[in-house]
């Protein structure tokens, strides 16, 4: 496996070393010891699994502490535009996203660690995404920032989205304090 670096600290991309022949193809998609290798301590409690058409937005999610999560995220069948914004108070980089296209066809995965608040667009229809969680799900911690605060500068392709209900009144960063 590959540890890519974002502009963001502690955000990485990584690149799996996928084995293909006749058949199909074979990777790991998690390998403790391998990441721990990397400097990435993941201790996965949790994993979650959803299915979306194209042209649905989930997030940007975040769980606050003492319940945060890390996210190790990939796509299993179809693609997704990622997006992850940094809610860091102290970071340098506060308030800044990143995006990346994670797609059955690339593979990728990225780690999201305690501190980001997540979504993704879907790009095809029937779209598998898949959840490494180190955290347990906390109804009463859950928060959500509005997935086209103007602030943010987010460039999701999409002016009409199917969201959720409560991803349709979320509230922009600037109304929240974070709690991280």
């Amino acid at each position: 496996m590959e540890l890519i670096n974002t502009h963001i600290k502690d955000l990485y991309v990584i690149k799996s070393r996928v084995f293909t022949d006749p058949r199909g193809y074979f990777y790991e998609s998690f390998n403790r010891e391998t990441f721990q290798g990397m400097g990435l301590n993941i201790d996965v409690c949790q994993t979650n699994i959803s299915r979306s058409q194209a042209g649905v937005v989930r997030g940007l999610h975040f769980q606050s502490p003492p319940h945060e999560q890390g996210k190790l995220i990939r796509v299993i069948s179809g693609a997704v535009l990622d997006v992850v914004v940094d809610i860091r108070k102290e970071s340098a980089t506060y308030g800044q996203h990143f995006a990346q296209e994670l797609s059955e066809e690339n593979k990728l995965c990225m780690w999201v660690p305690p501190g980001f608040a997540h979504g993704f667009r879907t790009l095809l229809d029937d779209t598998i995404f898949y959840y490494y969680c180190t955290g347990y799900y906390n109804r009463a911690a859950e928060g959500a920032i509005r997935w086209d605060d103007p602030d943010l500068g987010i460039r999701w392709g999409i002016s009409n989205p199917v969201l959720s209900e409560k991803d349709a009144v979320a509230p922009r960063l600037r109304s929240i304090e974070s709690p991280f």
